[in-house]
């Protein structure tokens, strides 16, 4: 069987204007007011359409659909209209009553709830400027960051031969390793580090930078073990070496300071809502107790599709 797709696909806009569709929190866009709520914008079919009908839909779009509908209002009216009297054809043919529509109704009725119960809730909860202060007052080590620099010295655990004697050799974990800490050890001798990154770091992008690899923060999502070498060192300082998975680094840092609470106030209020959102989602997953009565159904088990059978 096949449908007329792009008749289906135009009410699709309209259906994706669903509540659950958005984040908790995102920003809606709107249409701007321009009429009372009751001002008849257009007749569908005889009944009509108020400004303030459409405004709610428009309110319920995520924003990017909202603008679309924005820009073309015309076209949108119209698609509201076809939802309308698509809506009509199935309550006047009971779907609504009809498996497996029901189901499909009453499961869309129980996310958009879902949604809308949440929204709720993260627009309920608070964070002041006070929590804010008081959070970082007790967190400072989390808003401390270093600027450093890096050697990079890169490896492979089962190099391929090498045609060309001139090529650069490809080093072994053990090869690199025992460079990076030759280099180290130059370095703490009192050898130039940039020019040793000159001459021997394998990251072009900070090579090009005098070996600048960027500001670091505690917060960052990077991995804890160069967390750890970089926030042990003082300013001037080289640590490492410090294994990834595919080489060594070395570390200086330039620069150790700590960002005011200015700079983080907003990000810090937004950290503190979103965990009070958390822990109230977990309140309540905790209260959803789960008895299995079939314990059978809970059992992995692995479907086989039939084999068709060839034709006759």
């Amino acid at each position: 069987m096949t449908y007329p797709m792009k008749t289906l696909l135009s009410p699709a806009f309209l259906l994706a204007a669903s509540v659950w569709a958005q984040q908790p929190g995102a920003p809606s866009v709107s249409m701007e007011v321009e009429w009372p709520a009751d001002a008849v914008v257009a007749t569908i079919g005889g009944k009509p359409v108020t400004y303030g009908e459409l405004q709610a839909v428009v309110r319920a779009l995520p924003p990017p659909m909202a603008q679309q509908a924005m820009a073309d209002r015309k076209k949108f009216v119209e698609q509201y209209g076809l939802l309308r009297r698509l809506v009509e054809l199935a309550l006047e043919q009971k779907l609504d009553q009809r498996s497996p529509y029901k189901e499909g109704i009453a499961y869309n009725r129980m996310q958009l709830l879902y949604q809308a119960v949440i929204n709720e809730k993260f627009t309920q909860i608070t964070a002041t400027p006070e929590d804010a202060k008081k959070f970082y007052d007790s967190n400072q080590d989390r808003y401390t960051q270093a600027r450093v620099k890096v050697i990079y010295i890169s490896f492979m655990n089962e190099p391929p031969p090498q045609a060309d004697p001139k090529a650069k050799k490809v080093l072994t974990e053990a090869e690199a390793k025992a460079r990076t800490e030759d280099l180290l050890k130059q370095i703490r001798g009192g050898a130039d580090f940039v020019k040793l990154v000159k001459a021997h770091s394998e990251d072009p992008t900070s090579v090009a930078k005098d070996g600048e690899f960027g500001t670091i923060r505690r917060s960052d999502k990077i991995p804890e073990d160069i967390k750890k070498v970089i926030f042990s060192l003082k300013a001037g300082a080289v640590g490492g070496p410090v294994r990834q998975p595919n080489g060594f680094y070395l570390f200086r840092v330039e620069e150790m300071s700590t960002q005011t609470f200015d700079e983080v106030k907003d990000s810090v209020q937004g950290e503190l809502k979103n965990s009070r959102f958390t822990e109230w989602m977990e309140e309540v997953r905790k209260g959803v107790q789960v008895k299995e009565e079939i314990p059978q159904y809970f059992s992995p088990r692995k479907f086989t599709l039939p084999v068709p059978a060839p034709p006759k």
